[in-house]
């Protein structure tokens, strides 16, 4: 029977420790006193400043009261899991709906090492925990969104957008209905979101988010309270009207009508939070206006609190704008504003709303300092008051005894959708390595770009003459401290799992494109000489079958599966190998 050793406990109450020295700050949210800790303001090579970046959080901190929570298997299981069943497409043309479809397996992988007979019975467990990637939390009437880009690309605008809030509770209820992991037994110790966990970076889409992680009321709505006033109702064939007679492009697809649908799309959503402590990191949709033009211009906030709205142009004129974005040669959106102003006869009234601004990085930090979002805990979710002193998003905390993780900022500040590192983090990361290395810990990494999309070497427009580090040079960095384990992402909303020489790089489709699958990963000492990643791939608590009539918050959540799944431009490659989905990952031991 396999073992647990000193994994992180789940389920706190609110209360959490925070303590703060000079060049640490710790907030504690397991019941084995999870922490993280912030970096310095300057990124100083002494040796001194190195071992206090890089301290230990653990030392002194109590355990917090744990709260009830299903009690771990004796065993490892399937159900609940994408190991038993699989929402899968009926019918091979048209409009499908979904059904149960047979589990993925797991797929042993011995490139880094070779798997050992009997590992099974030795093994012990040193860490188990969620991966939530690319929620995309999304107010869909936001005056700032491209929609009409959707000829160009299939992130532009899909059908099922407007249930986000409902697809995430339904995942957040299929978290709190695991029994432990699924591969070891063992307790679950948190929730990782990598980042993109709102889509518009808007304070509305912000606040929708924390309230659905720690639990509360949700109304997705901005705008008019009485009515939806989106591109879903304004008789452009381009979109999918599910309340009118309208012959639209996706109703030419099958796409049913469904009378109701936008005022149920607008409703309020209930979500219990999660039962387990969560930990945030941050994507370029969280940081960017549109996820790829740099911050900072007041042209976009007031262009997202007024009351105009683009919802279709010209093919060429979006072909054209689309080119720019997707090269990355409009960073600072001048021909994005440039074209709103020229379209300015195309632009339709909408209701005004504060609640659309753009937020900055310390109010993102800010928000999840606010003691309305700790939920299970800890306070800040990872995020510190240093985080806010030093105008930083990273961090380290504590996962067990032997295991620490690491969250990284991957969002270039300069604009584009592809991810670096300034100098300042690339040094704390391997200060943070170097001293894990010391203590003989273990690290796994989190960020949301994935290696191959950190490219954007742009400078930081307030560290001009920063340096910026891409993919490749993270990468090398990870490979030459051994301890290192994983590098857990997102970003390309595709499972892809890839050997690194020494470590396993793990990037986990989004929720908001089909399949919407969220991964448990569990990390194994075998007893022989190897460790053993295990990763295991769950959809939403949603049924796979849907009901149009059932406009209830369940049925809402299980259309927004049965939608994502009929997106037209739907990429097929979303899902991975099977050696991307359910697998075992085998390492070399390495202290």
């Amino acid at each position: 029977m396999p073992r647990t050793r000193s994994v992180a406990a789940a389920c706190l109450d609110r209360r959490t420790l925070l303590s703060t020295t000079a060049a640490l700050s710790v907030s504690t949210g397991l019941a084995l006193a999870l922490g993280a800790s912030g970096p310095s303001r300057e990124a100083s090579a002494a040796d001194a400043a190195d071992a206090a970046d890089a301290a230990s959080p653990l030392a002194g901190a109590p355990a917090p009261t744990a709260r009830p929570r299903p009690a771990a298997p004796l065993a490892p299981y399937q159900h609940g899991t994408t190991l038993s069943t699989v929402a899968t497409p009926r019918g091979g043309s048209g409009y499908r709906r979904l059904g149960e479809g047979p589990g993925w397996p797991r797929v042993v992988r011995g490139e880094l090492a070779a798997p050992k007979a009997g590992r099974a019975d030795r093994r012990s467990t040193l860490a188990a925990f969620v991966q939530f990637t690319d929620l995309h939390i999304v107010d869909v009437q936001h005056p700032l969104r491209y929609e009409y880009l959707r000829a160009q690309t299939g992130s532009g605008w899909r059908p099922q957008e407007a249930l986000s809030v409902a697809g995430t509770v339904a995942l957040i209820e299929r978290v709190n209905a695991l029994p432990g992991a699924p591969a070891t037994g063992a307790p679950l110790g948190f929730v990782m979101t990598t980042g993109d966990n709102t889509d518009n970076n808007s304070r509305a889409e912000l606040d929708w988010f924390l309230r659905t992680m720690s639990g509360g009321t949700i109304t997705p709505n901005t705008g008019d309270p009485r009515r939806y006033e989106g591109v879903q109702d304004s008789g452009l064939k381009l979109y999918w009207h599910p309340e009118a007679d309208l012959r639209d492009g996706d109703k030419a697809l099958g796409f049913p009508r469904i009378d109701g649908f936008l005022a149920a799309a607008i409703r309020q959503v209930r979500s219990p939070g999660l039962r387990l402590p969560w930990y945030s990191t941050v994507g370029n949709h969280d940081s960017l206006p549109g996820g790829c033009f740099a911050a900072g211009d007041s042209w976009f906030a007031d262009f997202a609190v007024g009351g105009k709205k683009l919802m279709s142009l010209p093919d060429a004129a979006g072909a054209a704008l689309w080119t720019a974005v997707k090269k990355g040669l409009d960073p600072e959106g001048t021909h994005f504003r440039e074209l709103l102003r020229t379209s300015s006869h195309r632009l339709t009234s909408v209701t005004p709303d504060e609640s659309r601004a753009p937020f900055t990085p310390a109010e993102y930090v800010q928000a999840h300092l606010d003691p309305a979002h700790t939920g299970p805990g800890p306070v800040g979710h990872g995020y510190t008051d240093a985080n806010l002193a030093d105008a930083t998003q990273y961090y380290s905390f504590p996962i067990s005894d032997d295991v620490i993780g690491v969250s990284l900022d991957t969002t270039d500040p300069g604009g584009h959708y592809e991810g670096s590192l300034g100098t300042a983090q690339f040094r704390w990361l391997e200060r943070t390595l170097t001293q894990a290395e010391r203590d003989g810990t273990y690290v796994i990494v989190f960020s949301h770009h994935t290696s191959r999309t950190m490219r954007n070497l742009r400078p930081d427009p307030a560290r001009p003459s920063e340096a910026r580090h891409g993919g490749d040079a993270v990468t090398a960095l990870l490979r030459r401290h051994r301890t290192v384990l994983a590098w857990v992402n997102g970003h390309s909303h595709k499972n892809a799992i890839t050997p690194h020489g020494g470590f396993w790089e793990i990037s986990t489709a989004s929720h908001i494109d089909f399949p919407q699958l969220a991964r448990i990963i569990e990390v194994t000492d075998n007893g022989d000489g190897t460790l053993s990643v295990f990763t295991t791939l769950i959809e939403s608590a949603a049924p796979h079958r849907t009901d149009l009539t059932d406009l209830s918050q369940p049925g809402l959540a299980a259309l927004y599966r049965e939608l994502a799944a009929n997106t037209p431009g739907l990429r097929p490659t979303l899902t991975g190998e099977p050696s991307d989905r359910n697998t075992e990952l085998v390492l070399r031991k390495t202290r």
